[in-house]
C-alpha cells in the first residue's frame, strides 16, 4: 500500500475571483521531467486556464519548472498540455463553456495513490467586485467568530 502523496498545489486565487460551480477530475499528458518536477512540488497553477482546440482540452500558461537534473531533453517550463476526460465529460463541459461568462477554472494539482498527476478543475463563473467585497468581508466575519470562540 502506497502512502498518500504530499503534493497539493493549489491555486487559491480561483475561489476568490470564481464561483466555482462542477467540479472535474482530469489526468494530464507529461513527460518525464515534467512529472519528476512535480513531484519535488516545483508548479504553479497561477493564472492557468483550460480551453477547448481540436475537441481536446487543453491547460494553457500552467507553470511546471524544469527539472535541475534534466539534459537536454528538459521541457519548457509554460507549455500547453492536454487534459484527459472522458468523451461524455468533454460533452457536457463544451456544453457548459458555451454558455456566456462560464470558463474552466484549475484549482488543484496533485499526485494521485498510483502515482500519476491529476488535475482539479471547476466549471466556473466570473464574481463582480461587489460579490469580492461580500466574500472578504465573510471571511473577515468567520475569523471573528473563530477568535471569539477560542477566548
Amino acid at each position: 500500500m502506497r502512502k498518500q502523496s504530499p503534493i497539493n498545489i493549489k491555486n487559491k486565487r480561483a475561489s476568490f475571483d470564481y464561483e466555482l460551480l462542477d467540479q472535474y477530475i482530469a489526468g494530464i499528458v507529461l513527460t518525464g521531467t515534467e512529472i519528476k518536477s512535480i513531484r519535488l512540488g516545483k508548479a504553479s497553477l497561477v493564472d492557468t486556464f483550460c480551453v477547448f482546440e481540436n475537441d481536446e482540452l487543453w491547460v494553457k500558461n500552467m507553470h511546471i519548472t524544469e527539472y535541475f537534473y534534466g539534459t537536454y531533453n528538459n521541457h519548457t517550463a509554460r507549455r500547453d498540455r492536454k487534459l484527459l476526460l472522458t468523451k461524455k465529460e468533454l460533452a457536457k463541459l463544451r456544453r457548459q463553456t458555451k454558455e456566456t461568462g462560464f470558463t474552466m477554472v484549475p484549482t488543484r494539482l496533485f499526485i494521485n495513490e498510483k502515482g500519476l498527476a491529476k488535475l482539479v478543475m471547476y466549471t466556473a463563473k466570473g464574481k463582480k467586485t461587489y460579490d469580492k467585497r461580500e466574500s472578504l468581508k465573510e471571511k473577515d466575519d468567520r475569523r471573528y467568530m473563530d477568535r471569539a470562540m477560542k477566548k
